[in-house]
């Protein structure tokens, strides 16, 4: 039987983060000393009272179904969280847990876009946005932004782009993969874009505690922007719980009971074990974030400096996440021996096959120009890795 995959599978885009991280595992398991600058999570473990908690909510017995859109202790530490760090101010009917925020994204988009529908997406981008967009139905829109606007979001380029079907906007600050922070104009500027074409706000937050010259400003908070948001947020960055997946999104009742009914005959519960955890992430100890926080930016530090001492490449300072985003585009059409580097998806390559260095080319992010290396990594292996990507590019010519 000649296995034929429905229409929505074929036009899926496989994840470039991920292919990188399984060839780098691969090569790995060969006994190459790889070093990866692939995976956009944290290196510390998950903080032990969070751990804690989970030991003693499997000995308690909360191992069983939760209401599928959360437990309520998660949904008011949630509510608690949003009102201490972000200014927000929710009821648990606004609130839904998800399996992380890929998959309350997801369901966002489920909810709310169809066949006939346009979202912007803001490019460079995150490589899942579109594919939610595409699952749905509706089709991705592009905005660029660009490195000598600090990847800031230009008016002119985004009311050049909206149409009669365009029904939302993804906004994601800080970025993956750019590390870029929306200054507050660009904000004040988008909900004026949205309430003049009655848009919905999606704002991904997931990177929110990882800021370093400026404090975090969620979306929502701007004036005539708190009806029209959803605002998504994480504990897998924050809190290094990314193989824990627990997300969640806040914002209209109506939009979140929506998602509630998708999820319930989807994927049902997020785990129990997880949601008893992430209570004690959220409403525990946060010296811990701080101190991480600071520990990044040491590294972004020392890996933007390392990265612009390099011949041939501008690397943007990021103000959040743990991205680097260097421009490599002036190695394109060098070549090393026989083999010629065209573009970010070759320089990739190059680079894990002749140095053993894994990084993301640009183009999975709509940025060709670029390619993504994550520093939740150890310096020892930060300034390893460098070097041998300053080794590798001196010889090209």
């Amino acid at each position: 039987m000649k296995l034929k995959y429905a229409n929505r599978i074929n036009s899926l885009a496989p994840s470039a983060t991920m292919a990188v991280i399984e060839r780098a595992a691969q090569l790995r398991a060969e006994g190459v000393d790889v070093v990866s600058f692939g995976a956009g999570e944290p290196d510390f473990n998950t903080p032990e009272n969070v751990i804690r908690a989970a030991e003693k909510a499997m000995a308690a017995g909360k191992t069983r179904y939760t209401p599928g859109s959360g437990t309520l202790e998660l949904k008011k530490a949630v509510i608690a969280k949003l009102a201490r760090d972000n200014g927000l101010d929710y009821e648990p009917k606004q609130v839904i847990i998800s399996n992380g925020a890929k998959h309350s994204l997801y369901n966002i988009c489920q909810a709310l876009f169809q066949e006939g529908d346009e979202v912007i997406v803001f490019s460079p981008y995150w490589v899942s946005f579109p594919e939610f967009v595409s699952m749905s139905g509706a089709t991705a829109v592009f905005v660029e932004t660009a490195l000598e606007d600090n990847f800031q979001i230009r008016r002119d380029r985004l009311e050049a782009a909206i149409t009669p079907n365009t029904r939302g906007m993804i906004v994601n600050t800080p970025s993956n993969p750019t590390g870029g922070v929306l200054v507050p104009d660009t904000l004040e500027m988008l909900v004026a874009v949205a309430e003049k074409h009655n848009l919905w706000l999606i704002s991904d937050e997931c990177y929110e505690a990882i800021t370093y010259d400026e404090p975090h400003i969620s979306l929502a908070t701007i004036p005539g922007a708190y009806e029209r948001t959803l605002t998504v947020q994480s504990c897998s960055k924050t809190y290094a719980m990314t193989g824990w997946r627990i997300g969640y999104v806040a914002g209209n009742a109506e939009i979140v009971a929506g998602m509630g009914k998708f999820q319930g005959q989807s994927t049902s519960c997020p785990n129990s074990i997880a949601q008893a955890a992430a209570v004690e992430a959220l409403a525990g100890d946060q010296s811990i974030v701080q101190s991480r926080r600071d520990e990044f930016k040491k590294r972004r530090d020392y890996i933007v400096r390392s990265l612009n001492d390099i011949p041939g490449l501008t690397c943007f300072t990021p103000g959040g996440a743990f991205y680097a985003f260097p421009k490599v585009s002036g190695y394109f059409g060098k070549a090393y021996g026989s083999k010629k580097i065209l573009n970010s998806l070759d320089l990739a390559a190059y680079l894990l096959d002749s140095v053993a260095v894994a990084t993301v080319p640009g183009s999975a992010f709509g940025a060709d120009d670029y390619i993504r290396l994550s520093y939740a990594n150890s310096m020892t292996e930060i300034e390893n890795g460098v070097e041998r990507i300053k080794s590798a590019l001196s010889k090209l010519n």
